[in-house]
């Protein structure tokens, strides 16, 4: 069994803890889509130094070993290069997340009216148990692409001030046929539909309350109703991360899975500079549906991007960029299930992650019979544990719960097609895909420091 991390701390070690703990909170209560999560980490990664790609490629400069660049694919996926001293062809140290979390959609023809309440039809993205998004408070964020090609911002129900939004549940009084149910048909998919408003617009003959919502949109937004056909807004839990226990040693937060990871990723990248071998960080989409389209893992962004930078650094050939892949080591970072007392009969007590107790590597995911797992190799997992054992980091392993409770799979296959080593790891939750998910500060830290050390050690 792992030591927990809390009986390492002194008194400055714990303010460092909590330090580290409040960044995130105020990142992914900033950052509740993916477009925001990239926003903002270019936003960071400019502080530190970085320059966009294309600008150097359309000035014609040059790479050199020290430079920092990012490139970004379509607002929804970012690659940072910290360029090293060894050529690139020798491999790069790889940090992979993905900022896309569980939430609802909004359709793209999607307001109705039904006996005077308005409503916005939604179609869910990702994993989700449906009955945990009804009757809590709920945001839309997300952007409004107009004909002339301009772009809006969307963001409503964050700010005080701001009404939320909802879907509502049947009351228990009348809920005899629901709650005989099984939990997965209590509130199907296609009734997740969002209460908007409620007050007829005055001289208005048919479906006044959506003219008056269509009149709200349009004096806060310019948007006609029109304009939801080339709209991405998305429905998430209203308000902001919190501590959590009441000793504040857990946060309570939207989109743990995995912004949880990219945070601490990003920050590992920004602040390592004592590196060898070229440093990555990958923030990418789609993750939670496969990794699929333009913005996904499955895309040739990556790849892509790999040959432009050797191009910039005047070492290009496709030769040498299969073998900068294939020579490549990466942690493929995304969350674990954390023991739950409440749930133990899931978990394997042997391998399960535990809060406290450091980043998690799952040398295999998959499910049953590690069906569509990376399973990392063994002398892999050895130089990990020995770089962790260097820089006094504490990590854990785990599987996903018990052989045939279930399972899942992260990017880590798609990366391994390259050849290169790849394994899983990443931080521990409760409630995991939930509207609210919990992790502990000293796993956030530990998994930054694990992060850290792993770009400037791995080889």
């Amino acid at each position: 069994m792992r030591k927990n991390a809390w009986n390492s701390y002194d008194d400055a070690k714990k303010k460092e803890v909590f330090a580290l703990a409040d960044d995130y909170k105020k990142y992914i209560s900033d950052c509740k889509t993916e477009r925001e999560c990239v926003s903002e980490a270019i936003r960071l990664a400019k502080q530190c130094g970085y320059v966009d790609l294309e600008v150097i490629i359309k000035e014609g400069k040059q790479l050199k070993a020290h430079d920092k660049v990012f490139a970004n694919n379509m607002g929804k996926t970012l690659a940072l290069f910290h360029i090293g001293e060894e050529p690139m062809e020798n491999g790069m140290n790889i940090l992979g997340a993905h900022v896309d979390s569980p939430r609802l959609d909004i359709k793209q023809v999607p307001l109705y009216e039904d006996n005077e309440i308005a409503l916005l039809d939604t179609h869910y993205y990702g994993g989700i148990k449906n009955y945990q998004w009804v009757t809590i408070p709920l945001a839309i964020h997300g952007v409004v692409a107009k004909k002339d090609g301009s772009v809006i911002n969307v963001c409503i129900g964050e700010d005080e001030n701001d009404p939320v939004v909802g879907i509502s549940d049947l009351l228990i009084h009348l809920a005899k046929d629901q709650m005989s149910k099984t939990a997965a048909h209590v509130i199907e998919g296609e009734d997740l539909n969002l209460t908007v408003g409620s007050i007829p617009l005055a001289d208005t003959e048919k479906d006044a309350v959506k003219a008056n919502i269509l009149k709200l949109l349009k004096e806060r937004y310019e948007m006609e109703e029109d304009d939801f056909l080339s709209a991405e807004l998305e429905v998430v839990p209203a308000g902001k991360a919190r501590d959590y226990g009441l000793d504040s040693s857990m946060v309570m937060g939207y989109g743990h899975d995995d912004r949880i990871c990219a945070y601490t990723s990003l920050r590992a990248i920004l602040e390592e500079n004592d590196i060898k071998r070229t440093a990555v960080c990958l923030l990418v989409d789609k993750e939670e549906v496969g990794s699929i389209g333009a913005t996904g893992m499955q895309s040739k962004f990556f790849e892509n991007t790999v040959a432009e930078i050797m191009d910039r650094i005047g070492d290009y050939s496709e030769l040498k960029v299969r073998r900068a892949l294939k020579n490549s080591k990466m942690l493929s970072s995304d969350v674990s299930a954390a023991y739950d007392p409440n749930y133990a009969g899931v978990m394997e007590k042997n391998n399960s992650a535990y809060f406290g107790k450091g980043i998690v590597f799952n040398k295999y995911t998959g499910s049953r019979g590690k069906a569509g797992s990376n399973d990392a190799s063994a002398e892999y997992v050895g130089q990990l544990r020995a770089i962790m054992e260097k820089e006094n980091v504490h990590f854990q392993t785990a599987e996903l719960g018990k052989v045939d409770q279930g399972g899942g799979g992260t990017i880590a296959y798609i990366l391994a097609q390259y050849d290169m080593d790849v394994i899983d790891s990443g931080i521990a939750l409760h409630n995991m895909h939930a509207p609210w998910e919990i992790a502990s500060k000293a796993d956030i830290y530990e998994a930054t420091n694990a992060y850290k050390a792993f770009l400037k050690h791995a080889q």
